[in-house]
This record gives structure tokens, sequence and C-alpha cells, in this order.
């Protein structure tokens, strides 16, 4: 399959199709926990940025009183926000004081009162489970601001090389930060997850056949 003219939104033309949701949260710098989450089963996008906070228009030099976050879009059939929110609090500290003001601390921020209820069941459960409060910052979503480019997905742009494979797969920067391929090596190659699952997973895509080749063989082949 030629690929030259196509970009990743093609190819992965199927993915997140049904009903989506979206988690977003905070739980220290946001590099590690974007590549960790995108490497789940059942995540369809991921983006960091900045939420919890005031300040207008904030960037990674004048974030303000705003959290360094992680948004992701999954499929609550394949992966529940319940397990979310267990991966997110067995995989950080919530209690870390704030000492860089609000830039690490642990944050959750619900999109419906069915998030609202699973974030406070679950919490409940995991101070039982730890035998201490949990100091998670809990409110309402209000606002998320995508970080800027060089933050995205930056484990996978760390190798240039590999950059140059995937070149042809994306049109500009925004498209490899809404992919969920991009979103895969990412995570693998911040060491979540093996190049064998990844190959496995690919295989159950509800994508054309082709398109499963093309993502398939790039994995085989990428010279990292």
């Amino acid at each position: 399959m030629t690929v030259t003219s196509n970009t990743i939104q093609k190819l992965e033309a199927g993915l997140g199709v049904a009903a989506t949701e979206t988690a977003t949260f905070g739980m220290g710098c946001f590099w590690s926990p974007d590549a960790m989450f995108g490497a789940l089963p059942g995540v369809i996008r991921t983006r960091v940025g900045y939420a919890g906070g005031t300040a207008i228009n904030p960037t990674y030099r004048r974030m303000g009183d705003h959290t360094e976050t992680v948004e992701i879009d999954f499929d609550p059939a394949v992966l529940p926000y319940e397990d979310i929110l267990r991966y997110f609090w067995a995989n950080h500290y919530a209690n870390r004081d704030e000492y860089k003001g609000r830039q690490y601390i642990s944050l959750l921020r619900y999109r419906s009162d069915e998030q609202e209820e699973t974030i406070r069941r679950v919490k409940a459960e995991v101070e039982a489970e730890l035998g201490e409060e949990v100091g998670t910052d809990i409110a309402p979503f209000k606002n998320f601001t995508l970080a800027e480019e060089r933050h995205q997905k930056y484990y996978l742009k760390r190798y240039p090389k590999a950059l140059s494979q995937l070149a042809d797969l994306y049109v500009g920067p925004e498209d490899m930060t809404d992919s969920t391929f991009a979103a895969r090596l990412n995570g693998f190659v911040k060491g979540f997850g093996t190049k064998a699952g990844l190959l496995d997973e690919i295989s159950s895509w509800p994508v054309p056949e082709e398109a499963r080749a093309v993502l398939q063989e790039r994995i085989q082949n990428m010279k990292w």
C-alpha cells in the first residue's frame, strides 16, 4: 500500500468511531504519563497541556497557577474510566508538596456526573488500601490549553531517525499529536509495552487490512 499521499488519519480510520470519553489529569511532569497511558489498549488519543488554573494563555515558561496535565480520549468499552483511575493512583505519589507551585500536583478534572461518582468511589477504595488520604486536587473540568508542539509525544521525538521513517504518514505535527499509532510508539520507546504486544494489538484494530499491514511493517523495520 502506497502511503505517500495518505495521512495517518486515513490509515487509522475506524479507530475511536464508537462513543469515546475524555479523561483529564495531572500526575507530575506530563511527558511520562503521556507515554504511559498512550501505550494502553483502549486509548485513542493523548495530548499534554495545562489545566486546573486561572491564568490566561499558559505556556511552559509561564504556566501561572496551572498544572502539567494529560488528556486522553479512550474507548470505555475497552478501557473503563475506573481502570484509568486505578492506573493513575498506582503510578504516582498523590501527596506531593507543591514545591513548584501547582505545576506538578496530583490533579483530576471530571467531565460528567458519572466521572465524578467514579472518582469518589475509587478514591475511597484506594485510600482504604493505602491507609491514608489521597491528596489529589479534584474538581469539575473548566479548561485545557494544549502544550507547545515540542512536548507532544516527547519521547518519540527524541528519535529523529524513527521520525524520518514516519514522515510520509503525517502531514503536520498535529497529525502525530492525535495519532493512536504515535501514542503507542511514544509509549514503546519509553519502555511501556513490547513490540510483539503492539503488533498483536494492531492486528485487531478496526482498520482496513492494508492499513494494518503498513503500520505493522513500520514497527518491524523501524530503525531507531
